[in-house]
């Protein structure tokens, strides 16, 4: 994705609204509380926080010692286009990230999949070290190759997890896995069935562009989804499968 500053618009367009990133955005912040109820100085960092989505979403909830950074300068850019703290650095060399600096929470979402195991090992051990006494970490992450699509192929992703390597990764690198669990369980079949056909079509003629499914629907559209996933965590508390997987390791 680094380098596609369309695609980089696109999200920083939909990061406030569309119906996935308000939901996931809600988890993060949810997970946060849980955790740290009354204090909101904690310090957080965003690593690969893309156009910033999250960290404007933690600012609008009162949190207002954060970080991130990403490896895209198109990211970095749109990202102080909200005035956020935001730097330019690659997650491969976090070590040399603010190295004397740690965090009380540290979020990672949609990014491991752009590695292999040795590097998120490598990731998740800097994490870890980097972690304050009760700290936690954050990480969304997209599930199941069976749903990969062209979303996949515009973006640049290379793998898709289940949740026995997240918690695998958890182990080999030293940390309690606390939470694991699908989530966009009530979307996953039709979503099955939209990135098939997305996929036929694109194999059809490959020399097609495609594009992410990062998109600002019609408002009742987007809507809708909303109410669907703000359901599903009413009557789901740990659903079987989903399009995404979510972590909480301390």
């Amino acid at each position: 994705m680094i380098g596609n500053r369309d695609e980089y618009e696109s999200m920083y367009q939909a990061e406030r609204k569309l119906w996935w990133y308000r939901v996931l955005h809600n988890k993060v912040i949810r997970q946060i509380q849980t955790v740290f109820p009354t204090d909101q100085s904690i310090r957080i960092l965003d690593a690969g926080c893309g156009t910033g989505g999250l960290l404007d979403a933690l600012r609008q909830a009162g949190y207002l010692n954060t970080l991130g950074f990403d490896a895209s300068t198109d990211a970095v850019f749109f990202s102080r286009e909200r005035n956020l703290p935001v730097e330019l650095h690659n997650l491969l060399d976090i070590n040399s990230f603010h190295p004397s600096e740690s965090f009380d929470v540290i979020i990672c979402d949609d990014v491991l999949y752009f590695f292999n195991d040795e590097q998120i090992r490598h990731i998740l051990g800097v994490f870890r070290q980097r972690l304050r006494p009760g700290g936690i970490f954050i990480s969304n992450n997209n599930a199941f190759p069976a749903l990969r699509g062209t979303h996949d192929i515009a973006l640049n992703i290379s793998r898709r997890f289940v949740k026995k390597e997240l918690a695998d990764f958890a182990g080999q690198t030293g940390f309690s896995l606390k939470q694991v669990f699908y989530w966009n369980f009530l979307l996953t079949i039709p979503i099955w069935v939209v990135r098939k056909i997305q996929l036929l079509v694109w194999r059809l003629n490959p020399a097609r562009p495609v594009h992410s499914d990062v998109n600002q629907p019609p408002h009742w559209l987007n809507t809708l989804l909303l109410n669907i996933l703000r359901l599903e965590e009413r009557l789901f508390r740990k659903p079987l499968f989903g399009s995404s997987l979510f972590t909480v390791m301390r």
